[in-house]
């Protein structure tokens, strides 16, 4: 028998994938809780609600850990993760049709007469003053002015160029030094929209289910925050409900000036105060669409009014 050493056997490259997939997935994990409310004020702004906010950033984080096997380990995640959101806001902003006419904006000349920033005078006033703007202005100056990114970082974030970024937060910051601090305009609520929910936290809170799907349309969606996201049909959400064993109550009211159901809990003392909320989308006069955030409990936090009616 020969004493040749015998060759260790060839690793195989699929056990080193896995090393690099779990490498990045805890990085993923540690860098979430860090950046996450930074992400949920980012995109709370640029869709002008905390409560589409925070739907962009599920969406935003479940897309990024579906790419996460193409991710470049040589890149912060951070900026990524700011990407992906970015263009999950821009997306939303499509839908809703308020980017009509934003497009023939991309034209813009590099070279712009530079304009002082806002300044701390206005301080949180220039997150909600630029709803005003148009999305690429909007961004722009939020990255800058509020995350304070440098140009170089925001150009790829926002798929454009420095000097598009320079021409496009020089004509932001214009329009918002001339603008005057105050609230923008919310989204209407609308009596059948007030009348319903009202309903729906009355037959929530006495527990009556069947009563409350009677409110509902037959393919609704529903997302549980970091939790479900697809047909209400498929999901046991009212059996989750009914076996929630601490005090729990709904409330009809306002998060930012948008209507929503506050989730309530009980303190020590008795008293009843907001702890996070559920979104209701109407179609054709019933719940078409539920986004229960009861999870995220810094949602409310980040908000700057909640009133309950």
């Amino acid at each position: 028998m020969s004493d040749a050493a015998v060759p260790d056997p060839a690793p195989d490259p699929g056990l080193d994938d896995r090393g690099v997939f779990d490498a990045r997935y805890l990085a993923f994990l540690g860098t979430i809780p860090q950046i996450r409310p930074k992400l949920l004020r980012y995109c709370a702004r640029m869709t002008g609600s905390v409560l589409d906010g925070e739907d962009v950033v599920q969406d935003a984080l479940f897309d990024a850990y579906r790419k996460l096997e193409t991710f470049d380990d040589a890149r912060p995640l951070g900026p990524w993760l700011f990407r992906i959101a970015h263009n999950r806001c821009i997306d939303l902003l499509r839908r809703r049709g308020v980017r009509e006419g934003a497009e023939a904006e991309a034209a813009v000349p590099d070279a712009v007469a530079p304009v002082d920033p806002p300044g701390p005078a206005l301080g949180r006033a220039v997150e909600h003053l630029v709803l005003g703007l148009p999305p690429m202005e909007r961004a722009c100056v939020l990255l800058k002015d509020v995350f304070d990114y440098s140009l170089e970082d925001i150009a790829p974030l926002v798929d454009s160029t420095v000097g598009g970024v320079k021409a496009a937060l020089s004509r932001g910051r214009g329009k918002l030094a001339a603008a005057s601090p105050g609230m923008p305009a919310r989204k209407p609520k609308t009596p059948e929209l007030e009348q319903l929910l009202r309903l729906y936290v009355e037959r929530f809170n006495q527990k009556d289910w069947d009563g409350l799907r009677a409110l509902i349309a037959a393919d609704a969606r529903l997302r549980v925050a970091d939790a479900f996201s697809g047909p209400l049909s498929a999901s046991p959400y009212f059996d989750r409900w009914s076996s929630v064993r601490v005090p729990w109550r709904m409330a009809a009211g306002e998060v930012d000036g948008e209507p929503a159901m506050i989730i309530l809990k009980r303190l020590d003392d008795g008293e009843w105060t907001p702890k996070s909320a559920v979104m209701l989308e109407l179609t054709g006069g019933r719940v078409s669409r539920i986004a229960d955030f009861g999870h995220i409990t810094w949602l409310l936090d980040a908000a700057d009014h909640v009133v309950l009616w």
